[in-house]
This record gives C-alpha cells, structure tokens and sequence, in this order.
C-alpha cells in the first residue's frame, strides 16, 4: 500500500449519506469557486465520484485527466508556485455507492506520464479541531503601468503581469509572528504551554502576523530605472485581511509563513479576478479617454465549518445581501448556514484613490484623489486606460473539495 490519507470523520459520513436519487452517478465537481474558498494552508487535495457502476478503465483515465486538468486550470491563477519538499500526488476517490467500497488511487501531477497508485483512505474523529490559525492585515499600494507595447494583452493580463511582479515583494517580506522574527526550522509552539500530558494547548490558537516588505534595493545590486510610454495604469490601494491554517502536528515556522504569503497573494489575485468577471459579465461601458474609473474589490467573508477551527470563505460585492451569501455558502457546502455566523472580515472604510498624474512616464510618483462620492470599501482596483474593450475571461476550475485532509506517510 502506498500513501495514507488521514481524513475527517464527517467526511465521510457526509459521503454515506449523499443520495444518488436514481441517477447513474453523483460527482463532487465544483466549478471555479473552490480553491477560492481555501485559506493559506488549504489546498483541493483531488477529485471524487460516486457511483453504483462498476469502475471500468474509462472512468478511471477520466478522473485521471480531469485531476490534470484541474490541477494545471489552478496553476494558471496562482501567483506563487510549490516547492520541491510538498508533496505532488494528487488524488481520485472512487466510491461504490451499493458496496460501500472506496477506492482511492493517487497520481503525481508533476508527471504528465503517472500512473496511478493504490493509497490507504482512514478516517479519524475530531482532526478538523487540531488546527492553528495565522491572520494578518495587509496594507498594499501597487502601482501597475500599462505600457502601450503591451496592447494587444487584455487589461487582466496586464493586471496579472504587474501582481506577478509585485508577489517577489512578498515572497521576500519579512515575517513578524506575535511580533517576533523566528528561525524557519524552528517549532512555531516553541515556548507554548503544555498540558498535564505533555502536549502543547494548541487549540483555536491564534497568531499574529505582520508582514514587512522591502523598499529599497540592497546597496550591492544595481538599478537602472526605465520609462515607459503608458496608455494608462492600474493602481491597488486597501487593507486586506488574510487567514491561513496549518496543522498542529509539529508544525515548523517556515510552514506558517508559507501558508500566510500564499493567503495573501491568492486574495488578492482572486479579488481582482472576480472584479473582471464581474466587468465581463455585466458588460459595463468603458469610459472616455480622459475619464477615470473607480472599481470596489469584493470584501472577504468567512464562515465556520461544524466542528472544525477551521473557516472557509467566499467575497462580497458591495451590492450582495448577506442573504445572497448565505444561499451561496449553502450552496457551495451542501449546508445549513445562518446569517449570523458569517463573519465579515473587513470592516467597511472611506478609502482614498491613488491615481497617476502624467500617464505617459511609467515612473511618475502618484498622489491621492478623492472620489466626489466617497466609496465604502477597504481595497479599491482604479482603472485608468484607453486599451479598448475590457475582456476578461473566466477560468473555470474544475475541482472537488473535501476540505480538512493532512498527508501522513
């Protein structure tokens, strides 16, 4: 037997109890929204079917393709990438819906060419309450030129070039937690208190993190500073509030920042990708030449899970009622939730717009405008161009989620 994968107990009386109604098979995929909903430190872990047929050799090359598929779908909106220590197998659970059987298989999705191998598939109660969470505020001011050699790329690609950009920033921050600087080897419960058993108190246990990023360049390097001729730029300004989660078997520091750097960068780039689906889907008129315009990002909700420290989230448009979200989340999760335990992670500002004075020079400094009709929000996307139509198309991911997993060899 290969690998074995430790799984939440509610995951699978939730499988048990799923209802195929008659239809020849039920499968778990979920479009674009999933890898949405994960914080830092979360990741879908592969894909499930559930069937009263037998599993012959098609079904399995289609899960097989469709874990590729979704996993390089993924890799196109992320502005990080894995490191060679994680682990790169991905999964596809098969479950007979008369026998009960599971089958799980896994593939690694950095072989084109795997073959699938067998792996073990246990569950075990209470996993989802050993996880410790990491928040921190993120304040961002990214300045994006939109040079007119670059044209012919939609204005979501040019945004993605200039995020990409802007992630080296993070991935090179410093990383303060409760305030300190700590060694990446070293256990982040270092120092916790111990309970009368010798294991470290680590539950809904929360930590601070507060992100310092490099201004200037070290005085050994070298820069050369280049001007551009701009058709318009793209300016970010807010705070953002970011969430990550790790287990807390041994967890190490450096597992910590990893999970907080890629929160950030993945709600950033998944708000500004919903901006433009929301600019494609409305079709919302493109200004004049000389006019600017002034979007709101979404703001982030988070909602629990029963029985988990763990909460998954979603984003807001300002005009979306908490009832929306609610059916939204009861959509997505397969239940129940109550307005009131949605939590609305950022609180709802007067924020002022950062705008550039001289759209020809890619370098000029940019100052402050204030809108005439002050928005409500905490991070605002401003777009200044004259590109032409704004075309954005949507990357549906097909992914299927089971949430609260850990690998364990």
């Amino acid at each position: 037997m290969g690998r074995t994968y430790i799984v939440e107990e509610t995951v699978g009386q939730y499988l048990s109890n799923i209802n195929l109604q008659g239809k020849a098979f039920v499968s778990g995929l979920l479009i674009g929204q999933v890898s949405r909903m994960l914080p830092g430190g979360l990741l879908v872990l592969g894909v499930f079917i559930i069937t009263t047929l037998e599993m012959g050799s098609d079904f399995q090359n289609a899960l097989r393709r469709l874990v590729f598929a979704m996993e390089k779908s993924m890799n196109k909106r992320r502005l990080w990438n894995f490191t060679e220590e994680e682990i790169s197998e991905r999964v596809t659970l098969s479950i007979c819906s008369s026998t009960k059987k599971i089958f799980c298989r896994t593939y690694d999705i950095h072989d084109p060419k795997s073959s699938a191998k067998p792996a073990d598939w246990k569950y075990q109660n209470a996993l989802s309450t050993s996880w410790l969470s990491l928040e921190c505020t993120v304040h961002i001011n990214i300045h994006i030129p939109l040079s007119t050699t670059s044209v012919s790329y939609t204005l979501e690609k040019n945004t993605k070039n200039g995020l990409a950009r802007w992630a080296k920033q993070i991935e090179n921050g410093v990383y303060l937690i409760n305030g300190q600087v700590k060694d990446e080897d070293c256990d982040l419960l270092e120092g916790q208190k111990k309970s009368s058993r010798g294991n470290v108190q680590a539950t809904s246990h929360s930590f601070d993190v507060k992100v310092l990023t490099q201004l200037l360049l070290n005085s050994d390097r070298r820069s050369t500073a280049t001007v551009q001729i701009c058709s318009g730029s793209v300016n970010l300004k807010g705070a953002v509030k970011c969430r990550a989660y790790i287990h807390s078997n041994k967890p190490k520091v450096k597992d910590a920042v990893q999970a907080m750097k890629r929160d950030i960068l993945n709600t950033v780039a998944d708000r500004c990708e919903m901006l433009f689906e929301d600019l494609l889907l409305n079709e919302i008129p493109e200004k004049k030449d000389s006019e600017k315009e002034f979007h709101v990002l979404p703001h982030r909700v988070f909602v629990p899970i029963p029985g988990s420290s763990v909460m998954l989230c979603d984003y807001k448009f300002g005009d979306e009622s908490a009832e929306e979200m609610r059916d939204h989340f009861i959509e997505m999760l397969d239940h129940m939730i109550q307005i009131e335990d949605l939590e609305i992670a950022e609180e709802i500002n007067t924020a002022c717009m950062s705008y550039s004075m001289n759209t020809e020079a890619s370098l000029d400094n940019t100052d402050d405008e204030q809108p005439k009709q002050p928005m409500k929000t905490t991070m605002i996307l401003k777009i200044q161009q004259n590109i032409g139509v704004i075309a954005a198309v949507a990357v549906a991911v097909l992914a299927a989620g089971i949430s609260f997993h850990y690998f364990s060899d």
